[in-house]
């Protein structure tokens, strides 16, 4: 596993300790960043369910000012902040121990500034379960709704067809695109009329 492109284009990450961390594959990570283009640069980054940070830190790599790097366990955790530390960038790439669903973790205390980029590559079984699935898409609606950019964007990575554009809230607007096995939600305010 690698950093795609940019000022660490090449460099290696560590990969996950074991298969419960799925990373998200090289050429679709390749895709996501192309379709972002140059909403990357200074953007401010929330990377939720981070694992290795292979999302958070292309977008540091690509020039993105500042990623939060969001990360609930321990063995993950150890390994992500061995890749930030690595690179040398501990001052951009904030590491924080938590709970991807909950607000709390979403950024530093009295911290309000909206993200202009937002990474969720969520556990495939969260979207199995009805309860699980309730939560994880109430939180991608608030995230949208309260914590991104009028003119961000949030990144979704699901199983292919597993989630319908129905199941997002009405404030969202959403398209996917298909790779394989996996579909990548790009979710965004909708504006006025």
């Amino acid at each position: 596993m690698r950093i795609i492109a940019g000022e660490f284009g090449g460099r290696r990450l560590k990969p996950p300790p074991d298969e419960r961390t799925r990373p998200m594959l090289d050429r679709v990570r390749e895709a996501v960043f192309s379709s972002l283009g140059e909403r990357v640069d200074g953007a401010r980054v929330l990377d939720l369910f981070a694992g290795t940070g292979s999302l958070g830190l292309e977008a540091i790599s690509r020039g993105a000012a500042h990623a939060r790097l969001v990360e609930s366990d321990a063995k993950v955790l150890k390994l992500l902040r061995e890749n930030v530390a690595a690179l040398g960038i501990a001052d951009r790439a904030q590491v924080a121990p938590g709970d991807a669903l909950r607000r709390e973790s979403w950024s530093a205390r009295g911290d309000d500034t909206r993200y202009q980029l937002i990474f969720v590559d969520s556990p495939y079984p969260l979207l199995s379960g009805a309860a699980t699935r309730r939560l994880l898409l109430n939180a991608l609606d608030t995230l949208t709704g309260e914590w991104l950019d009028p003119q961000g964007r949030l990144v979704f990575h699901a199983p292919r067809e597993i989630v319908d554009v129905a199941e997002f809230g009405a404030h969202v607007s959403a398209v996917s695109r298909g790779y394989g096995t996996s579909d990548i939600w790009y979710l965004e305010p909708k504006t006025a009329p």
